[in-house]
């Protein structure tokens, strides 16, 4: 397998766009080669009754890929949620929900939604990736609005995709590759270098444990990269308030 537009151990170009949609909170639009991804936080007072007495708040993710999002087009899901889709609300929401401080934030509601305009591989890590600066921005405009005296934002998360192509480890799998990939592993990764999630599987062939190595050493590579670009689109008032 050769790519002619970047190495095996790099990701795609990412971008993130601050404000895209005149949304009261978070609104970003994220962006990993052609995998085009709408991520928007809703903040409310309804937390869930199981919460109540805890005076601490809650995050939810829901995921959703609109219909032309691929070259074959995807129904909506009106009703139940596929398999798939609820497997990637909870990676979502499980990662974010270790971005925040629940205890400094109280007894709000975040919703967080990642709606799919463009799929090419790689959605539910773009949606990971422009999910938190999304949940990231929210915050920073809740204390502008002396909603928020201070910062309940943990710090910054990144997932990306490794996997083995024509056996090669390979990061940020497209779909072309994602597709006919022998090994197949999501990652997600706080700014320590600490693990959040690790999902793996043998699609066709199976790997050891040198080979782990290498897509754990090639993700963390990565994640510290994407991390940064996360970083570099907020002012340094906005990251010392975020993250003091």
């Amino acid at each position: 397998m050769l790519r002619i537009d970047r190495l095996s151990t790099e990701e795609r170009k990412i971008k993130f766009t601050r404000d895209f949609t005149s949304s009261d909170y978070g609104s970003v639009f994220a962006e990993c080669g052609k995998t085009r991804v709408l991520c928007t936080v809703s903040v409310s007072g309804k937390i869930p009754d199981w919460m109540k007495t805890s005076n601490t708040g809650w995050l939810t993710a829901e995921y959703g890929m609109i219909p032309n999002c691929s070259k074959n087009r995807i129904s909506r899901e009106k009703h139940l949620s596929s398999g798939r889709t609820k497997e990637i609300q909870r990676l979502i929401g499980r990662s974010l929900r270790t971005t925040v401080d629940f205890e400094q934030l109280g007894p709000m509601m975040l919703n967080v939604d990642c709606d799919v305009i463009e799929a090419d591989g790689g959605t539910r890590t773009t949606s990971i990736n422009g999910a938190v600066v999304a949940l990231a921005d929210t915050f920073l405009k809740m204390h502008k609005r002396g909603e928020l005296e201070k910062s309940p934002f943990k710090g910054f998360i990144a997932a990306i995709s490794v996997g083995k192509v024509e056996g090669i480890p390979v990061c940020d799998l497209e779909y072309s590759e994602d597709s006919n990939a022998g090994v197949d592993m999501n990652i997600v990764m706080n700014s320590n270098g600490q693990f959040i999630e690790i999902q793996g599987t043998s699609e066709k062939d199976v790997f050891d444990r040198d080979t782990l190595d290498i897509f754990l050493n090639m993700a963390c590579d990565s994640i510290k990269r994407i991390i940064e670009l996360e970083k570099s689109i907020f002012s340094k008032d906005e990251i010392d308030w975020l993250l003091k």
